[in-house]
């Protein structure tokens, strides 16, 4: 069956990393089955009039392992004439990304969309928890410091708080009773009262990790327990999290059978699970990554990598009648 011609959005191509970006074993998989994959950043999309169009660019890898190249000139081609669009900017979500969503939902009938742009809008990885009570540890939405100070009592004096559009671990703060920063604290979270902040429980099996989950089509595929470095609160590998083995047990299959509908109704193919201490606490959609670190952790080759399997699952979406 011949190959598909496919466009990434994706940041610039310095910024994927051979080693870990998702983003990069995605296209190199591409390559490797004959696709024909292209490249756009986000100020190379366009609408002329209602039709979405993309400056894009040839994607090449020169060697195994090595940094991907532009392979050839930018072309400027709807949307349409791709058979797949894969978004894959990493957050901020920003002016920007968002402005990016509207253009490609002018795209949508005309060719598959992953993620789906609508969804991406829907979907806060912060707050989409909050569809499922039961999975979840305790999270709100606040801005006042009253409102902070009276959470901080009900979560037994211990909580985090981050913000609403954070990514990669960024301005996450724990705040504790009798902390004489408290103040500072809530001040810092939301911008002197200038913008909303997430406060959740903390989980005392935070110190263990957390587990990533990532999820295809519904389906989970595999996962990655990210350990934080000593004395850091923090797991996400951007800030100095380490990669660690892990299973899905009881508790994590129950979470993804009830989130995985969830996020194919909402057109997000393939999305991140973040669960602490057997807590949901963030569905990540926008850019999720993981699929270098379960490769290597459980040595994986060929047709069981993170990125067959989502080639697989992408491919039927493509050739579907």
């Amino acid at each position: 069956m011949p190959g598909h011609d496919v466009l990434f959005v994706i940041d610039p191509l310095e910024l994927l990393n051979p080693k870990a970006d998702s983003s990069y074993v995605m296209i190199t998989e591409a390559l490797r089955r004959g696709h024909r994959p292209f490249g756009v950043e986000l100020r190379g999309l366009a609408l002329d009039g209602k039709t979405p169009q993309a400056h894009a660019r040839p994607l090449a890898l020169p060697g195994e392992g090595q940094p991907l190249v532009w392979g050839g000139e930018a072309q400027r081609r709807s949307l349409a004439s791709f058979a797949a669009v894969f978004m894959r900017k990493d957050p901020p979500f920003d002016d920007d990304y968002l402005t990016a969503t509207w253009i490609l939902e002018y795209a949508r009938g005309t060719t598959q969309l992953f993620n789906d742009p609508a969804g991406l809008r829907e979907l806060n990885e912060k707050l989409s928890i909050l569809r499922f009570e039961d999975l979840i540890p305790d999270t709100r939405l606040l801005r006042e410091e009253s409102d902070l100070r009276a959470a901080l009592v009900d979560m037994g004096g211990k909580m985090i708080v981050k913000p609403v559009f954070g990514f990669g671990g960024r301005e996450i703060l724990q705040a504790r009773d009798g902390d004489p920063n408290l103040g500072s604290i809530f001040e810092l979270a939301t911008h002197e009262g200038k913008r909303f902040t997430v406060a959740q429980a903390f989980i005392e099996k935070a110190s263990e990790g957390d587990k990533r989950i990532l999820m295809v089509d519904g389906e989970a595929i595999g996962a990655v327990l990210r350990v934080p470095a000593r004395g850091e609160l923090r797991n996400n590998f951007h800030a100095g999290g380490s990669p660690a083995l892990t299973e899905l047990d009881e508790r994590d299959q129950e979470i993804c059978a009830r989130v995985g509908p969830y996020l194919v109704q909402h057109g997000q193919f393939f999305a991140g699970l973040d669960v602490i201490g057997g807590y949901l606490t963030e569905i990540n959609v926008t850019s999720p990554t993981g699929m270098q670190e379960i490769n290597r952790l459980h040595g994986l080759e060929g047709a069981e990598t993170m990125q067959a399997k989502f080639w697989d699952a992408v491919v039927k979406k493509i050739d579907a009648p």
